[in-house]
């Protein structure tokens, strides 16, 4: 019997991403996918610098709206709006996962020192959180460095690649020096990890979109 996934983001620039990614790791699997995005979510959220009470409650409709559309499993793309994912998946009669459980869980089996590394506050925080729960589930203690890259976000809106991917790595770099694992909060750095020397990669460099799907893959 075929099953649907739906996949809920708050950028179109994601659907590509998350298409190529379903197509690699469910090709021969009974699964058709439809995608829901709404780059208002994510456009608040920034603007407001917290995911607010309206924003989550639309967050939660969109979910709604794709259990309604028949998903069988539901995928929310974006990892600054973790918290209402989380609500919404309390709310609705078919499983929900923020896409940067998979990677929280992974990082706490790999290691103790942990990093998390993001461009935006709004991203930073839910994810670091999110480790620290999941980490509390598994009953490990770990130690968790959250680093912001400042202005790094700026940089790639306003059409300045370079800056950005050049904070990014300087902070990775920096990182790699204290921890065992890196998480990447956000989807948009994992280019700059191609990018840094083999010299430079010292400790396992996590991404969530190949880690959400891929899990999936193993319970779909």
């Amino acid at each position: 019997m075929t099953k649907k996934l739906g996949l809920v983001h708050t950028s179109a620039t994601l659907v590509p991403i998350f298409q190529e990614l379903t197509e690699k790791y469910l090709a021969g699997k009974d699964i058709k996918v439809f995608n829901i995005s709404d780059d208002s979510l994510i456009k608040n959220t920034i603007e407001r610098g917290v995911l607010t009470s309206d924003t989550s409650r639309r967050v939660v409709n969109h979910i709604a709206s794709a259990e309604e559309a028949g998903a069988d499993y539901i995928l929310v793309t974006c990892s600054s709006i973790g918290p209402a994912v989380e609500t919404a998946a309390t709310l609705v009669d078919v499983p929900v996962l923020r896409v940067d459980q998979p990677m929280a869980d992974k990082a706490v089996q790999m290691g103790t020192k942990i990093g998390v590394i993001a461009t935006l506050p709004t991203t930073l925080e839910p994810t670091s959180d999110l480790v620290r729960r999941r980490a509390l589930a598994a009953a490990k203690e770990i130690e968790l460095t959250s680093k912001l890259c400042e202005g790094a976000f700026d940089a790639l809106m306003s059409g300045k690649p370079e800056l950005h991917d050049e904070s990014v790595a300087s902070a990775l770099t920096e990182l790699a020096q204290q921890v065992d694992v890196i998480l990447l909060a956000q989807a948009s750095m994992a280019r700059v990890v191609s990018q840094l020397s083999e010299s430079d990669k010292k400790v396992p460099i996590l991404t969530s979109p190949e880690l959400a799907v891929e899990y999936l893959a193993g319970i779909l």
